[in-house]
Formats: structure tokens, sequence, C-alpha cells
């Protein structure tokens, strides 16, 4: 009787179990695919932008011309006749080394040189009047070329020993004192050049591949907040430093002359204006935008409320949060700004209504 009453209460046991699991899976199945609720989703409109964007790059004012003077020779300096920031003209003599040694060296080779063009010229007479052979004319002639040759040289290196300013413009920084020794070529003075500075900035290679595209320039200054200054594209080099950045320079168009001047070493920020033609470019905020297997993507909702992605082309990113593109989106076509990163292609949406004055975060 026990034992009967045992095996009727663990059949009853099972079959409730039974029952509770069968429903339980049941309804966790059947609730997911027919009791899920549409996600909502933010939304933003495709806006029609124009073809001529603006990029605006940091960059610096610099000296159009900046070098390093030295000697073509060697020797101790006698004189340093500048002074750092002072202004000079070109041909102005800057430094002196003493020239002892190269008088001396030229005075000799000047007195050889009277011997020998003296005895050449009377052999070229002497030849001219068929009196000496022509082995002993040329003997003369080369000799004359030789000695020539000489001359000159002594006569440039005692030249030489005057260091003067390639150009109009400032000292920059003095490097030596009177009576320290110097090697040919060792920067003596650093000088910059009086003309307008120019303008540098480093672009990337994005934007370095579409330089045929620019078609107007203009930079401001922190220090003449108020002020543009026109500028025109000089060069821009054809090799990316290490950060893969190409460096273009521009010389300012404006007249420099009145109180707001630019002087180098003052920070710029340069604005270039891209035209892309005929082509239309769209402005979606920048929440819309994911990376997907290295390109940049968007949900596009359609008419039946589903989302589908597509890849877009990025021309211009905004501080403000605006990104400017070139294909992918046309103009009016919504895309999504929130949620991007939990939806699925085919996906059904609920767009949420925009946030009015009085229901600040669609809280109402």
């Amino acid at each position: 009787m026990k034992l009967n009453f045992l095996s009727g209460f663990a059949a009853t046991a099972f079959t409730v179990v039974l029952f509770l699991c069968l429903s339980s899976y049941g309804s966790s199945d059947g609730g997911q695919k027919t009791g899920s609720a549409a996600t909502h989703v933010k939304v933003a409109t495709a806006a029609l932008k124009s073809n001529r964007i603006t990029i605006s790059y940091p960059g610096k004012v610099i000296p159009r011309e900046d070098v390093n003077v030295s000697f073509r020779i060697a020797g101790p300096i006698s004189r340093i006749k500048v002074k750092q920031g002072q202004q000079v003209r070109k041909g102005e003599v800057l430094a002196e080394m003493d020239d002892r040694d190269y008088k001396i060296q030229f005075s000799a080779t000047e007195a050889e040189y009277l011997q020998v063009k003296a005895e050449a010229e009377r052999v070229i007479t002497l030849s001219d009047r068929n009196s000496v052979s022509k082995n002993d004319r040329d003997k003369a002639v080369y000799g004359l070329q030789q000695i020539t040759a000489k001359y000159n040289a002594h006569k440039n290196a005692l030249e030489d020993t005057k260091l003067r300013a390639p150009f109009d413009g400032y000292v920059q920084k003095v490097n030596f004192s009177a009576g320290e020794p110097v090697s040919a070529g060792l920067p003596v003075i650093s000088m910059i050049s009086g003309s307008a500075p120019e303008v540098e900035i480093n672009i990337p290679s994005e934007d370095f591949i579409k330089r045929s595209m620019f078609c107007d320039f203009y930079c401001m200054l922190k220090v003449y907040p108020d002020k543009t200054f026109p500028i025109r594209l000089v060069n821009i080099t054809k090799k990316a430093n290490l950060n893969q950045l190409f460096t273009a320079r521009f010389a300012f168009e404006s007249d420099l002359s009145g109180s707001d001047v630019p002087y180098a070493g003052m920070s710029a920020m340069v604005y270039i204006r891209y035209d892309y033609g005929t082509e239309n470019l769209v402005s979606i905020p920048i929440g819309a935008l994911f990376e997907e297997d290295g390109k940049n993507m968007v949900w596009v909702l359609e008419n039946d409320n589903t989302v589908n992605k597509r890849a877009v082309s990025i021309v211009e990113i905004k501080r403000e949060g605006v990104v400017s593109l070139s294909d992918g989106v046309r103009d009016g076509e919504q895309v999504v700004t929130a949620g991007v990163h939990s939806l699925i292609p085919g996906q059904k949406v609920k767009v949420m209504a925009p946030e009015t004055e009085t229901n600040v975060g669609n809280l109402l």
C-alpha cells in the first residue's frame, strides 16, 4: 500500500515538472517572436549642401628665406660686425676673418702671376713674328692660364675673409665671437629674409590627393582675430613625412605694410576651399556614422520603417558635429542617429518623436 502511494506521487510530480518545462520553453520561444516590440530609434534628414566646402588647418608664419651664413675658408674670426636682431642689407659685411695669411699668399701669387704674364706675352709676340716655335708658344699660353687660375683662387680667398649678407633681412643668431677659429662651411650667423613671410601647414594624404580641387585660400592669425589675409599656394611637397603629412607653403597676396603685419613664428589658421564641381554633397549628424570592415556606414530608414546599411564617403567633418558626404545618402533620406550599434539589416524600427521645448528628452 505504501509503495503504491509513493509510485503514484512520483508519477504525478514528474508530470507536473514536465508540464512546467514545456510551458516555460514554449512561452520563452514564442514570446520572443510574437511579443517583441519594434526598436525605437532617432533619425535625421540628410540635407543638400553646397559642392564647395572649406577645411581648416593649423600652421605658422615662416620667413621666406632662413639660412645659415658661413665662411668659405678656415681661420680665426677677427671681428663680428652685427648683433642679433639687426637689420642688414644685401652685400653688407657681417663678420671678418683674420686675413694676414691670405694677404701674404695673394701677394706671392700676384708677383708670380705678373712675371709669368709678362713672359707669356713676350713669347706670344715673338710667335706672331715666327721667331719662336709653336711648342714654346703653347707652353707660354698654358702657363699663363695656370697662373691666372691660381691668382684668381687666392684673390677670391682673400675676399672670402669678409662674410657678407646674401639678401636683405635680419640677423637671427650669432654663433661665434671674435677670436674664435672656424672651419669652412661652419654656420657663423643665422639670417632670415626681410621680404614678406609665408605660411606653412601640414595636410593629410586624404586631402593631398584632392589638391586639384583647391580653388581658394585665406588665413587668419591668432593675434589679429578680426582680419583675414588672402594667400596663394606656392608649393606642396611630393613626399609625406613620418606622420603621413605633406607640407604646403603659401605666400601672402595682400599689402603687408599696415599695422597688422604677420611676423615669422606667429600661429595661423589656413582655410582651403574645395570645389567638387557638379557633385552633390549632403550633410548628416556625425552620430549616424559607424565603422564596419574599415568602411564608414550609416543606417538608412526605408519607407516600410525598416533599416538598411549603406557605405558612405566622408568629405568633411565640421566641429559642430556635421558630416558632409559625397555618396551613399541622397537629399531628403532619413538616417538613424541613435542606436546604430544594435540594429540588423531589414529590422523594423519605430521612429521617436522629435524633442520639443516643453518635452525635453521625450520623457512625456
